[in-house]
């Protein structure tokens, strides 16, 4: 027999159950903590890669890169059996 490998981690129900009883602000703002978070991983490897630009030269690569990134079209197939032709 053949070892599953699962395609997800497990449900982490206690974090749901936290989540849950979050406000709507609570919840944006958690959200806003996640895309700051984001935001500065990705500038920082802009930084990395382009040590010598700009502060103001490093973002405006990231506004390119999320402008980029907003124009792409999800994979179909991504996890089998949940393509968009299936």
């Amino acid at each position: 027999m053949t070892d599953v490998v699962p395609l997800f981690d497990p449900v982490d129900v206690p974090r749901l159950q936290m989540l849950a009883q979050l406000t709507p602000g609570g919840r944006i703002r958690l959200m806003l903590h996640a895309r700051e978070l984001a935001v500065g991983l990705m500038r920082g490897r802009l930084r990395r890669c382009y040590p010598d630009l700009t502060p103001r030269e490093i973002n405006l690569k990231l506004l390119e890169e999320l402008d980029h990134a907003a124009d792409r079209q999800p994979r179909s197939g991504f996890i089998p059996g949940h393509s968009a032709d299936a």
